[in-house]
């Protein structure tokens, strides 16, 4: 696939006009609803459809299905990256009107570094071809601890990165509105939602270990990698806000993502013995996420909503008005 840098070019150019879009639609702060969060699900699916679409006209139905098998492993595994979320934010007790914000910048950052990890991926392969055979292992190994650890949730506020965080970064126990830091007493200071953001970013990069080389097992060509990486990641947002009072509802997704990951490791790892169609691979990947969706969704119907329950007990608040007016008169005049 011979893929000039116009193309590239125009692809990031896309990117940052849809981050764009996003960010002036969300520039106040504010409760995103079930129904706004649907509306953008169904724009950024359609955005990664309508891409894999040009990618199959232009290119040929081999790379069309490569693409959306590439861009379908991310929108699955990015379930589970939801339910961290939701956890992270339930743990530090975010309003839910400064989310959208920490998420934004989330994304952007995880679009950065998976950028470097694809160009060090595709770099890794064309020079040590035996390095395919350490990211099926990886994969493999992943997906067997997934489904021995798939009712455990650690406690974001107990973790090494946070605690690391505080360490070193003189923090406050209240929130300023979206600020991410403020000048208290003439000291700079972070507020929580600094620490949640390095946290999201943490988990995103773990994440990145395990979907990067799984979309590596469906394709080698690195334009497909990263933008079926980018649109799915694009619209990681929106599905936090659908789905993340409905995660209790996915008992099976682990499983099924934990046999997703096994399935192309696999695939990796025998790709010299056997050649599988990459039509095949895509309809196990189809079949195995249907299947743990479907038969969870069935052995809970019934729930509701529900709020996600913190894993921990420390919890943060919003500022008074008195604390507002502590800081210095310049963020004091800002509003929340």
């Amino acid at each position: 696939m011979n893929v000039p840098l116009w193309a590239w070019l125009s692809v990031c150019a896309v990117i940052v006009v849809m981050l764009a879009i996003d960010l002036v639609a969300h520039r106040t702060a504010h409760v995103i609803g079930v129904r706004e969060a649907a509306g953008w699900s169904i724009f950024w699916v359609a955005s990664g459809i309508s891409f894999g679409v040009i990618i199959w006209r232009l290119f040929g139905g081999e790379l069309g299905q490569q693409y959306f098998a590439g861009f379908l492993i991310e929108k699955s595994l990015a379930i589970d990256n939801v339910f961290v979320w939701a956890i992270i934010f339930a743990s530090f007790g975010v309003p839910a009107k400064y989310q959208h914000r920490i998420l934004f910048l989330g994304v952007v950052g995880a679009l950065v570094f998976r950028g470097i990890f694809i160009a060090a991926g595709a770099t890794l392969i064309e020079r040590f071809g035996w390095i395919l055979y350490v990211f099926a292992a990886l994969l493999v190994v992943t997906g067997i601890q997934m489904l021995r650890r798939r009712n455990e949730h650690a406690d974001p506020t107990q973790s090494r990165i946070y605690r690391a965080f505080r360490r070193v970064v003189p923090t406050t126990d209240v929130f300023y509105g979206q600020r991410l830091v403020v000048r208290a007493g003439g000291v700079l200071v972070a507020t929580p939602l600094l620490a949640v953001l390095v946290l999201i970013e943490f988990t995103d990069i773990i994440f990145a270990i395990d979907s990067i080389p799984a979309i590596f097992a469906v394709t080698d060509e690195a334009f497909l990698v990263f933008t079926a990486n980018a649109f799915a990641i694009l619209g990681l947002r929106a599905m936090y806000f659908l789905l993340a009072d409905l995660i209790h509802r996915f008992i099976y997704l682990k499983i099924g993502l934990a046999a997703i990951l096994i399935w192309v490791g696999v695939k990796m790892a025998l790709h010299d013995l056997v050649k599988v169609p990459t039509t095949v691979s895509l309809a196990v990947i189809i079949v195995i996420l249907a299947a743990a969706v479907g038969a969870s969704l069935i052995a809970t119907r019934g729930q509701g909503r529900r709020a996600v329950e913190p894993t921990g007990a420390q919890m943060f608040r919003d500022a008074t008005p008195d604390e507002v007016a502590s800081l210095s008169p310049v963020l004091a005049r800002r509003p929340r």
